[in-house]
């Protein structure tokens, strides 16, 4: 009866494992981690389809990772019944998928879904949680701190990083970076009226050495949908931050053969509340559509995306030899840093 109890604070969890229930054969989920949360277990699944192939690219799809924006979790799983829906007939998908690795982590933090909170169940912000520290002035409180739980943006001990932090940071490593080349897509909403396209670095306003790659990346996706909604940028023209997991897992792959390109996507949340006010009355209001018209047209808005991404991934070899190391960069260094 508990276990059911918390569950129904969770109907994203509820959802997602309907959907498991009828996954077809070209769809595998597994419990990749387990947190506890008012003495029961949540999970978060791992689902893969695709290749299952360590010489094949990859894609990481993630979601969750704040437990106040679960629109980022119903994003991920209306994409997965998308999916599941049209494998039963789609043979073109089907070929796609067998050119890549496709993981999706829906539910990073569960517990933080089900309090709902931004941070975990020990009040750690996990995008603070990393063990990177700002090479320039952090934002205050925002870009992380050390001062109390009680706020928000707490980045607890880096040194002991958090139970889902350490479960993200090793699918990463045990997944992606056994790979040539790995794009990744984290989910977020809350940030400002439109939708942007985040890559690193958060924690300095330098460029990171495959900017041309991220160049390259933003044009292939405003030439193939040239009435797209995002602004594709780096996170460091916004502010600073401590910790931030994706730059800690960037610079990782530095160390290693693979090519590595993470991405968040910030739905603008304030846009959401701009159009209905009344929605700020509700915990949740400021980082999630509340009207289900809005909600619905934010699940319809970002499947052209991740059908991008997938293409992006599959076709990763032949994007990349049209790229012109020197020209790209130059570009992108006049274009987002004024140089």
């Amino acid at each position: 009866m508990r276990s059911a109890r918390v569950r129904h604070l969770l109907p994203e969890l509820i959802r997602l494992e309907a959907l498991l229930d009828r996954a077809p054969a070209q769809v595998s989920a597994q419990c990749w981690a387990e947190f506890e949360f008012s003495g029961i277990r949540l999970p978060s699944y791992l689902i893969e389809l695709g290749a299952r192939d360590p010489a094949k690219p990859n894609l990481l799809l993630v979601g969750g990772v704040h437990g106040l924006e679960r629109i980022g979790s119903a994003v991920l799983i209306a994409f997965l019944e998308s999916l599941q829906n049209r494998l039963n007939w789609d043979q073109t998908l089907a070929d796609s998928l067998s050119q890549l690795n496709l993981y999706l982590l829906p539910m990073v933090n569960p517990v933080g879904m089900a309090l709902k909170t931004r941070s975990n169940g020990h009040g750690v912000d996990l995008m603070r949680n990393g063990q990177v520290r700002c090479e320039g002035k952090a934002a205050f409180l925002v870009g992380g701190h050390l001062l109390s739980k009680r706020l928000p943006w707490y980045r607890g001990n880096p040194l002991q990083p958090e139970a889902e932090t350490q479960a993200l940071v090793r699918l990463v490593r045990e997944k992606l970076f056994r790979g040539p080349f790995s794009l990744v897509l984290d989910c977020h909403s809350g940030f400002g009226v439109m939708d942007r396209l985040w890559f690193p670095y958060a924690k300095s306003r330098e460029p990171v050495p495959h900017l041309a790659e991220l160049f390259r990346l933003r044009q292939l996706l405003f030439d193939s949908y040239p009435y797209q909604p995002y602004q594709f940028e780096p996170q460091s023209q916004h502010y600073l931050c401590h910790g931030d997991l994706w730059d800690q897992l960037y610079d990782e792959s530095l160390q290693t053969d693979t090519t590595f390109l993470p991405l968040t996507l910030e739905m603008g949340s304030w846009n959401w509340v701009r159009k209905n006010p009344w929605q700020l009355l509700d915990l949740l209001g400021m980082f999630h559509p509340v009207k289900p018209h809005r909600v619905k047209r934010v699940l319809r808005t970002h499947l052209t995306l991740l059908h991008f991404l997938i293409s992006a991934t599959a076709s990763q070899q032949q994007w990349r030899q049209s790229l012109y190391p020197r020209m790209h960069r130059q570009q992108a260094l006049e274009l987002w840093y004024g140089r």
